[in-house]
């Protein structure tokens, strides 16, 4: 079993930075593919960045250029480094892991942006 635990969210405002942290309890496989996802008010959730270890990182067309995904396999953490922060990037950001069929979800970080 896999448990995962965000951290990094805040209210930021447009232009700023924020950096997000989950990190994971439990066995990491070299093949597990981690990310990011975000669920704005009213919308589905959506796919922001996902690695998988010794990978580059996989992005949404909405925030290529600002946002960088990495790892940590030591510590089984996984970072979001997002900058130049939008008012429409506002949303609830969670935590995934990919194994095969499964996916496994941390509870959520929620990051605002706003003047």
């Amino acid at each position: 079993q896999v448990q995962l635990a965000e951290s990094g969210g805040g209210l930021v405002q447009p232009g700023g930075s924020l950096r997000l942290s989950c990190a994971a309890s439990g066995t990491i496989f070299s093949m597990d593919v981690m990310g990011w996802y975000r669920q704005a008010p009213g919308k589905q959730r959506e796919l922001v960045a996902d690695i998988i270890s010794g990978g580059s990182g996989n992005y949404a067309d909405s925030v290529k250029g600002r946002f960088n995904i990495s790892g940590d396999n030591a510590k089984k953490t996984v970072y979001l480094q997002m900058n130049n922060l939008k008012p429409e990037d506002t949303g609830v950001y969670y935590c995934n892991i990919r194994r095969g069929i499964l996916r496994y979800w941390g509870q959520g970080t929620q990051v605002t942006v706003s003047s």
